[in-house]
Parts: C-alpha cells; sequence; structure tokens
C-alpha cells in the first residue's frame, strides 16, 4: 500500500492538471478568504470561512483529484494489473487515495491555523477536527462512488462538477443564512450539517452534545456514498 502510495504523490506532482486543481487552485482561493476574512465575517461568520475553506479544499483538493486519479489509472489498467498482485482491493484503494487524503488534511489545517491567527482561535478544536475528518470521509466516499460514473481522466471534468459545486453552495448558504429556516432541508443535504458543526466549533455558544448530534447526516452520506461505491465502482474500463 505505502509503494502504491509514494508512486502516486510523485505521479501527482508530475500532472500539472491535478497539481493545480488539487493544490494551486484551492489554496488561491482559501488564502483570498482568510486575507479577507473581516469582510466574510461581516457576510457570515468566522465559522462559515472556516467552512468554506474546508470544502473548497474537500471538493477541489480531495474529491475532484481522487476521481481524476481513479478514472485515469483504470483507463491505462493501471488499476486491472494492481489487482492482480498480491495487495488486496482496500490496500490498493488507500495506497491510490492517501496522497490526495494526506494533502488535503495538511491543506486544511495550514490554512485553518492561519485563519486562526490572524482571526482568533476557535472555540473548540477537538469538535473542528471531528468535524473535518467526517467531511474529508463523505467526500471520500462520493470521490469512490463517481469515480464508478467517470470514464476517463477527461470525462470526470464533467462528472465531478455537481457534487463539487453543489457542496461548497450548500455550505456557502448554511454559513450565510444559519439554520434558523428550513433546518432540516439544510441539514440533510451534503454538506450542510458538517457545515454548522464547523461553524459551531469556530464560533463556540453551542452545546457540545448538541453539535455533536449533526454528525448523524454527515455520517448518513458516508454510508450511502460507501453504498453507491460498491455497486458503481469498476476496475476494468467499459468495453
Amino acid at each position: 500500500m505505502l509503494s502504491i502510495a509514494a508512486s502516486e504523490l510523485i505521479q501527482i506532482f508530475r500532472n500539472r492538471l491535478v497539481l493545480v486543481t488539487s493544490l494551486i487552485m484551492p489554496f488561491a482561493v482559501c488564502v483570498f478568504f482568510v486575507g479577507q476574512h473581516e469582510t466574510f465575517a461581516a457576510i457570515g461568520s468566522l465559522g462559515y470561512i472556516a467552512a468554506v475553506v474546508m470544502f473548497t479544499v474537500a471538493a477541489f483538493g480531495l474529491y475532484a483529484t481522487a476521481v481524476t486519479t481513479l478514472a485515469s489509472r483504470r483507463q491505462n489498467l493501471f488499476l486491472k494489473r494492481l489487482r492482480s498482485t498480491a495487495e488486496g482491493d482496500a490496500g490498493i484503494l488507500a495506497g491510490l487515495l492517501l496522497p490526495v487524503v494526506v494533502l488535503a488534511v495538511v491543506q486544511v489545517t495550514a490554512i485553518l491555523t492561519a485563519l486562526a491567527v490572524v482571526a482568533g482561535k476557535p472555540a473548540d478544536v477537538a469538535l473542528l477536527v471531528v468535524a473535518t475528518l467526517t467531511t474529508l470521509a463523505m467526500m471520500i466516499g462520493l470521490a469512490l462512488a463517481t469515480a464508478g460514473l467517470t470514464n476517463s481522466p477527461e470525462h470526470a471534468q464533467v462528472t465531478t462538477l455537481p457534487v463539487t459545486l453543489g457542496v461548497i453552495a450548500v455550505a456557502t448558504w448554511v454559513g450565510i443564512t444559519g439554520t434558523e429556516d428550513l433546518a432540516w432541508l439544510k441539514r440533510l443535504l451534503p454538506g450542510g450539517a458538517a457545515t454548522e458543526l464547523t461553524m459551531n466549533a469556530w464560533n463556540g455558544g453551542v452545546a457540545v452534545t448538541g453539535s455533536l448530534l449533526l454528525l448523524a447526516p454527515t455520517l448518513g452520506w458516508v454510508v450511502i456514498a460507501v453504498a453507491l461505491a460498491t455497486r458503481l465502482f469498476r476496475w476494468e474500463p467499459r468495453r
């Protein structure tokens, strides 16, 4: 698994398109939000900025990159060759996705740390970590499901758009308007509950027990995504 991961990390830094998608573009967007934190805090809150930053990295840096990687490896039959080795299916997928997951975690940590330095620390760091990890888990599951519908790296630019733009739109909607109105709808949409949890963790003022209940919708999306991935994911190109 680690040898697969090391090889994939090298490929990421060699592929300019993936490098721009997974690192440069989300980093630039997040730097803009952090740099203009006073403006965006006035629109929503610091928790809103943290949520948008997290979902920008998760959507572009993790989700879109993971789908592109899996589609590319399937197209060139690398997945098929890996499956003929002694490594199990879970180990193969873990090795392929580990670099993008690590890069996403590093980016989120670095950018949220920068936000904390310039704007003030979050109220509950542990809760923020939980929100981040569950969000990344949801996006990994959705990436595996989407990869089953994606024929090529070029096709990934189309198949990833609905989820990529959708979760960022939900995070923006919930972050700006809150959950006083249409609370159940906002929480059940992918990313809605995770956004509220992130805002609670950063802004404070909400009981931890109440915030932890927000984990249920996000974990539900993880289960749904994994179930879809089990049905849709393919190891060989369509004939």
